[in-house]
């Protein structure tokens, strides 16, 4: 969703926090709402329209969220995103949607998206918060310490797949990490690809 215009219609907490998760993609958000709540108006950066929606403004985006709570309108929202070949979702109005969002935990370039293909976001949201408290801290960092190992690795000409990545996850590499011992987790991956991680 990087740098892609996105549009939430609704101003309540619902469409906040939408919109706080296309944000936190990258998306440029845009909000169609008569008014807005003061969990919206925190939200940078985010481009507000304060009024009603109307007929065609869905055409303009690449993803459509609306969630008013008034069948009438997510449901027009929803006829002009079909009709323009945009995807929409309307909150907790599974007929309304061409796809369904999962709920997501995000640790630095790690994402973890739980899906219960709609029929309870409850349920969704509850696993997820489950996994990211087994998962715990410091999983983005590991990620970042891992990729620029394979990318290194891509650099000098060599293969990734010679490694032994799950030995190297099963060890202490991410203790370290949680540890703030970023230098020795550094080491063993250095040691593990047989590569320089640092210049």
């Amino acid at each position: 969703m990087d740098g892609r215009p996105c549009l939430v219609v609704g101003g309540g907490p619902v469409a906040a926090r939408k919109a706080r998760g296309l944000l936190r993609c990258g998306a440029l958000v845009t909000v169609i709402a008569p008014a807005v709540c003061d969990a919206m108006t925190q939200l940078t950066p985010l481009t507000v329209a304060r009024r009603p929606y109307a007929h065609g403004d869905a055409a303009g985006y690449r993803l459509v969220v609306t969630a008013t709570g008034i069948p009438a309108v997510d449901g027009a929202v929803y006829a002009d995103a079909e009709a323009a070949g945009v995807w929409v979702n309307s909150a907790d109005d599974m007929a309304h949607c061409s796809f369904i969002m999962p709920s997501v935990h995000r640790d630095g370039p790690v994402s973890v998206a739980v899906s219960t293909g709609g029929t309870s976001p409850a349920l969704a949201a509850w696993l997820r918060a489950r996994l990211a408290e087994s998962g715990g801290p410091g999983l983005g960092e590991l990620a970042d310490l891992l990729g620029l190992a394979r990318q290194r690795l891509h650099d000098a000409g060599r293969s990734t797949e010679r490694v032994d990545w799950v030995a190297l996850l099963d060890g202490p590499l991410l203790g370290l990490i949680r540890a703030g011992q970023g230098d020795q987790a550094r080491t063993l991956v250095e040691e593990a690809t047989g590569i320089r991680l640092t210049r």
